[in-house]
């Protein structure tokens, strides 16, 4: 993939995580952010964000300058993905939608990342992963907090899967057509959309048999004893999802609550299992528990905290991290490319200043000259 190069227009959020696993995967990905003199403090994400810029080159581009479009329009015809997250009709009105890219370059796939979609009533709409997790259904079948209400939830799924991982497959998808097909693709991605899909489950369910999900009503929200987290003596928790007999049973002989072992779906026994099973895990510590449970069979795993995650053994065997270096910060260490098939680097990752940009490089490869590049330069078109 290393031949395939990527023009992200975005800024944070959705259509940054889809760069991000595109540059992971080995692409060649190139971020435009504006000038600083007009809002370019505004998508310089902080040091740390999205894997430190990893594999990736960056320039500045004043979009609202015409020959700042012209030089988009130029480097579109050079590239195979545009990904742009304006609100809908914005790229269009600057000239660089997908109409006009594809006018030069029949091949480009073109990705418009959104909340809403492009059109529909709510297209106009702006908004936040919560929003997204709103609208798709996904909060109201989430657990309720101390005062009744969807609690707030732990990460970005909207921005991270139902609109990053969602504009990264398309992408990848439409490349692969088009090797068949030699056309491009436009990819109207919607976060929302994304959502719905991973909520596929329960939505599918209620549009085959009217039958709504919420808290406490199906298999994975809570209905059952054995799919929920208890509290341990030493304040934390575990996980139990033991949804299979065979693990069922394995967990009530080791809880020592095997008169529990033939009522797994009796709906008359779950309070009494789950008090039952509330008093014995705070009998003992988390770890313990987990030493006793999660290798025998029980679908137990140990509840961990973001510093717990990062020093855990099984995950520090995987190779899920890899080291940065900061010019100022020093040496830190990030998450590693996680999805399955993305080439890993032993090598540190030079982690660029916020001033830093590969301009000049990026224009010569597209044939601009230095000439060319001085003037746009001297116009305040580009840094």
């Amino acid at each position: 993939m290393k031949d395939l190069i990527v023009l992200d227009l975005a800024s944070v959020g959705p259509a940054a995580r889809a760069s991000r696993v595109l540059a992971d995967f080995g692409m060649q990905v190139i971020k435009v952010a504006p000038v600083s003199a007009k809002g370019g403090k505004q998508v310089d994400p902080v040091f740390h964000a999205y894997g430190a810029g990893r594999g990736m080159r960056r320039m500045r581009v004043d979009l609202k300058a015409p020959k700042g479009r012209t030089l988009i329009r130029h480097l579109a015809s050079c590239v195979d993905v545009v990904i742009e997250s304006f609100r809908p009709g914005v790229a269009a009105r600057l000239g660089i939608g997908h109409e006009d890219l594809r006018a030069q370059n029949p091949r480009l796939v073109y990705c418009s990342t959104s909340g809403y979609g492009q059109d529909g009533p709510y297209s106009g709409w702006v908004g936040h992963d919560i929003n997204y997790q709103a609208l798709s259904g996904y909060l109201a079948c989430s657990a309720r907090d101390a005062r009744d209400i969807p609690a707030l939830p732990g990460a970005t799924i909207a921005d991270g899967a139902g609109g990053g991982m969602h504009a990264a497959l398309s992408i990848l998808a439409a490349l692969l057509e088009r090797t068949h097909t030699g056309q491009g693709k436009y990819l109207d991605v919607s976060v929302t959309d994304g959502m719905l899909n991973l909520m596929s489950l329960y939505v599918d369910q209620f549009l085959a048999t009217g039958e709504d999900t919420g808290p406490g009503s199906g298999v994975l929200t809570g209905k059952y004893a054995w799919y929920d987290i208890y509290a341990t003596s030493d304040g934390r928790f575990v996980s139990v999802g033991a949804i299979e007999n065979h693990f069922f049973r394995n967990l009530c002989r080791l809880l020592e609550l095997e008169h529990f072992a033939d009522r797994q779906y009796d709906a008359a026994a779950q309070e009494q299992m789950r008090d039952a099973f509330r008093a014995r895990f705070l009998t003992r510590t988390r770890d313990e528990w987990v030493t006793l449970l999660a290798a025998a069979d029980t679908c137990v795993a140990p509840v961990l905290s973001v510093p717990e995650v990062c020093a855990d053994a099984h995950l520090r065997a995987r190779g899920d991290f890899t080291t940065a270096v900061h010019p100022e910060r020093g040496e830190f260490e990030q998450l590693a490319p996680l999805l399955a098939g993305s080439p890993r680097d032993a090598r540190p990752h030079v982690v660029q200043p916020p001033a830093h940009t590969d301009t000049d490089e990026i224009l010569r490869a597209a044939a601009l000259s230095a000439a060319e590049i001085a003037s746009l330069r001297a116009e305040g078109c580009i840094e």
